[in-house]
């Protein structure tokens, strides 16, 4: 193939790709399993549902160049039963601002870091800790959409030492020789690809 038919995918598309993943698990976590342990070591299952609600909603006012506040993370999962389906409604809404003209132009963030890169830092959250959610709680998840692994590489690579030195990333996890492009993605943000609750 041409690389000029190479398809380049915009920030809300991918997301889309990444909701279509995320759906099905977030419906799929049992009441039960809010305590379990996660891949993520500071998180059980109930308050990674609340980093992830936290993420979403951020990330949407930085699609519209926002100011954001991640300092409180409010207990989403206590406000009522029905919290999967406004997790639901709330990746549709992320996925709308990242689609919307303009919101991958420009900078964006505390940070004051191109828009697209902070996009990805959401795909990034919607797909790594959705992954999370499903080893957690004993759910398939086949893995991300090859466009989707593609544009979280590069992010990850770039964002890794500063994520690093900030906790947000662990050190990477080596991996086998034949591991898939998500596995080694997920290597590279301090997870073990084969991790068991």
């Amino acid at each position: 193939m041409d690389t000029n038919d190479v398809k380049t995918y915009g920030i809300g598309e991918l997301l889309g790709m990444a909701r279509e993943r995320a759906v099905p698990v977030v419906r799929g976590v049992p009441d039960e399993a809010l305590a379990a342990p996660t891949p993520c070591v500071e998180y059980d299952v109930k308050a990674l549902v609340n980093h992830l609600f936290q993420v979403i909603v951020q990330f949407q006012k930085l699609a519209v160049k926002e100011a954001s506040d991640f300092g409180e993370t409010p207990d989403r999962v206590a406000e009522g039963s029905e919290w999967r389906e406004r997790l639901v409604a709330e990746a549709d809404r992320l996925v709308a601002a990242w689609s919307a003209p303009g919101a991958e132009d420009g900078r964006t963030g505390g940070m004051n870091m191109p828009a697209r890169l902070v996009g990805s830092m959401a795909l990034l959250d919607l797909t790594v800790h959705v992954w999370d959610l499903a080893r957690a709680t004993g759910q398939d998840y086949p893995g991300a959409d090859e466009a989707v692994v593609a544009e979280l590489a590069g992010a990850v690579d770039e964002l890794a030492p500063t994520a690093r030195k900030m906790g947000v990333f662990g050190d990477a996890v080596p991996v086998a020789e034949g591991a898939s492009a998500f596995e080694r993605l997920l290597a590279q943000t301090g997870r073990d690809p084969h991790w068991k609750g």
